[in-house]
């Protein structure tokens, strides 16, 4: 059965940083791309980042040049760290697991596995 549980959201001012980490208990952990999601009360889901098995990453431009995503094999963990972070950054984070052509990598419905989501909020 494939866990993903996130850690490190939290409350920050405009400007700060976090990084988030997601472990990932699966067997072919291997063979899956990882990504980050988010979604804000009313708002429709965004994808952010993501990360391919060989490390290829692909990132939405909203988050180009603040946010990097990346994964330490030996301890099953995707990290996205966040920096100069905005208000409009306010939003439960989540992370997802799956086999997903590189296409597809930032559209939510090509995962199946997801954490629970951990909460970000910044303030100005």
């Amino acid at each position: 059965q494939v866990q993903l549980v996130e850690s490190g959201g939290g409350s920050v001012q405009s400007g700060g940083s976090l990084r988030l980490s997601c472990a990932l208990s699966a067997f072919t952990y291997h063979d899956f791309a990882m990504a980050w999601f988010r979604q804000a009360p009313g708002k429709e889901r965004e994808g952010i980042a993501a990360i391919e098995s060989d490390g290829t990453t692909r990132y939405a431009e909203f988050v180009k040049g603040r946010f990097t995503i990346s994964r330490d094999s030996a301890k099953d963990t995707v990290y996205l760290q966040m920096n100069n972070l905005k208000p409009d950054d306010t939003s439960m984070y989540y992370c997802a697991a799956g086999r997903v052509a590189y296409w597809l990598l930032l559209n939510g419905a090509a995962y199946n596995h997801w954490g629970q989501g951990t909460q970000v909020t910044v303030s100005s």
